[in-house]
């Protein structure tokens, strides 16, 4: 079956196309081609009328909880949430329950996926067994099973050693490895950033130093070993000087941000509101606009979502014993439209970067373009719908978005994956 997009404002790095009104030819799981005008008799139309059509979005940072914590999220509600929010491919954690250390968990993903899921779902493996930061785990073995990378996400590879190894394996792989950049002994039992509010809250900080100091041992290890480090969820101005050096001197660094570090600072926890609790936690204005800068300069290469999903229950207890992190999925596209994009159509083409074609970069997927030929990944959006975020619109199985109540503007009108809409606006 033919399906054929019309009327739309197409972006795509990959081909050089900016803010061009092109149609979309798309035949099963296939991008035929793109051009003016397009008149193919037959075909199922999408009219993207005043709406801006990008190569599907890909999140480089998303936890399911699938295996072992279904009740917040699995791989089958995380991939609808995914898909409501623009994404066609996510990247999934290892840090579920058993861990993802193992080609068998690997394959149970992948599997998972391949019955379940409405979008493409990419396993990373862990680095390490039980994400103890000890042994590593069988890279060669995970990545045939099909993992895309390694990560001991929600925990820091403590050992300079573990990591120098794991750079060093991985190398022999082209492999990246997602860095959770915190000193442990920093952070101690911190909940928020070390400011005078979190004096003021009587609140524990962490320090920006216990970011930095990761980022600038690992970026040492990455010039010795010749390996690929990936920093994930940057916070701190400190870390993206250390980034941007490490990249004018061609070392193999990436790195992301996340739109709740974007958009939000340390002052938003207000009350002891633990939706927005996050590890790294909320930084203050100065970090804000270091971070948003590097996204527009490309020192930043990516925004992920980090989707962290918890339990109403679980988000209710105290601040201090409240679990980290926020869902994201559904909110990403809002949120970096107003923070980085600024509603401006010649910025259009960065975000198509950042949320699509760089992550697939990263991750080596073949993802990121709208090339004849390629998989029919697609997402429109609508920059200009308005609406009031609520948890009743919330696709994801929890509600801990640090966004409910605000206004937003912009989100995805069609989510399609190989050829199928899987997502449509109401």
């Amino acid at each position: 079956m033919l399906k054929l997009i019309k009327n739309g404002i197409v972006n795509d790095p990959a081909g050089n196309i900016v803010n061009e009104k092109l149609d979309v030819l798309i035949g099963g799981d296939r991008i035929i081609k793109l051009q003016k005008s397009i008149d193919a008799p037959g075909a199922e139309i999408i009219d993207a009328k005043n709406r801006y059509i990008f190569p599907g979005l890909v999140d480089m940072h998303t936890h399911l909880r699938e295996p072992g914590e279904e009740h917040k999220e699995t791989i089958e509600s995380g991939s609808r949430a995914a898909a409501a929010g623009g994404f066609t491919s996510i990247a999934c954690m290892a840090n579920t329950n058993p861990v993802t250390d193992s080609a068998s968990q690997i394959k149970y993903t992948v599997v998972t996926a391949e019955k379940e899921a409405i979008v493409n779902v990419f396993p990373y493996g862990a680095v390490t067994k039980g994400l103890k930061g000890e042994a590593l785990t069988e890279f060669g073995d995970m990545k045939e099973a099909g993992a895309i990378g390694f990560s001991d996400d929600g925990r820091t590879i403590m050992n300079a050693n573990v990591m120098r190894r794991t750079l060093d394996y991985l190398r022999m792989f082209g492999m990246p490895v997602i860095v959770h950049a915190e000193d442990d002994s920093l952070c101690g039992n911190g909940t928020v950033h070390e400011s005078s509010f979190a004096q003021k809250k009587g609140l524990k900080g962490i320090p920006k130093e216990a970011e930095e100091i990761i980022i600038a041992r690992d970026i040492r290890l990455a010039k010795l070993t010749g390996g690929r480090v990936h920093f994930t969820h940057i916070s701190s101005d400190g870390s993206i000087a250390l980034i941007r050096d490490a990249k004018k001197n061609k070392l193999f660094v990436t790195a992301d941000v996340t739109p709740h570090h974007l958009a939000l600072s340390c002052e938003e926890v207000g009350d002891y509101n633990t939706n927005m609790k996050m590890r790294p936690p909320l930084r203050c204005d100065e970090d804000r606009a270091a971070l948003k800068a590097a996204v527009l300069d490309g020192t930043i290469d990516a925004i992920s979502t980090d989707h962290a999903p918890h339990s109403t229950f679980e988000k209710s207890l105290e601040f201090g014993i409240a679990p980290n992190g926020a869902i994201g999925l559904e909110t990403a596209v809002p949120v970096i439209l107003a923070e980085i994009v600024e509603y401006k159509t010649d910025r259009l083409p960065l975000f198509a970067s950042i949320l699509s074609r760089n992550p697939a970069s990263i991750l080596r997927i073949p993802k990121g373009t709208l090339a004849a030929g390629a998989d029919a990944d697609i997402t429109i959006i609508d920059i200009d719908c308005e609406y009031t975020y609520t948890t009743e619109m919330i696709v994801s199985k929890s509600k801990n978005s640090p966004f409910v109540g605000r206004k937003l503007r912009g989100a995805a009108s069609h989510t399609i994956v190989a050829g199928e809409i899987v997502y449509q606006r109401a």
